[in-house]
């Protein structure tokens, strides 16, 4: 078997690279998060990552809303797992902000979170409940869903329970119906 130019150049350098495989140092400081999708939420999380500053760690992530409504705010827990597989609760907050329907939007939320990450600790992410001006989304028993998947046990399916919002009233005054 004959080799052009192009493959002997390609078998030269395969033949000189390293035994062992090479990895890439992280741009940023920023730690990676894990996120537990819950898919009948009408927000999905993409890129999440704590950015380190002077007064904590920032959480950042990209938001995208599936629904025609728009989306005003959130509930979320964060937790992280040892070396030993121990699930750890560290944060669990409401944010405030607006993605439009079918919109997405990178946020960065400006409640610093106060934590010291020890070694080989790992962090995992999930929404626990979804706010819009017609509708709340609240994932039923989400404490244990987001431990049971932080462990790796992934046959736990969080459930979704979407009611009314009676407080936040919609803009335009009308009552909405949902089906």
């Amino acid at each position: 078997m004959m080799l052009g130019k192009f493959g002997l150049l390609i078998l030269a350098v395969v033949a000189l690279l390293p035994a062992q495989p090479l990895t890439f140092a992280p741009q940023t400081g920023d730690l990676t998060v894990d996120v537990l999708q819950v898919l009948d939420l009408p927000l999905n999380i993409h890129e999440a990552a704590l950015t380190k500053t002077e007064r904590g760690y920032l959480l950042r992530m990209s938001l995208g809303n599936s629904s025609d409504l728009k989306i005003i705010g959130l509930r979320y827990s964060l937790v992280s797992t040892d070396a030993r597989n121990q699930v750890q609760i560290r944060v669990n907050r409401t944010e405030g902000f607006a993605v439009p329907a079918y919109g997405t939007k990178t946020l960065t939320f400006k409640t610093p979170i106060r934590l010291k990450q020890r070694d080989g600790e790992q962090f995992v992410l999930m929404i626990e409940q979804v706010v819009s001006r017609e509708s709340i989304w609240e994932v039923v028993k989400a404490k244990e869903a987001l431990e049971a998947y932080a462990r790796g046990d992934y046959s736990v399916v969080p459930t979704v329970l979407r009611v009314p919002n009676q407080v936040d009233s919609p803009p335009d005054g009308r009552i909405r119906v949902i089906p």
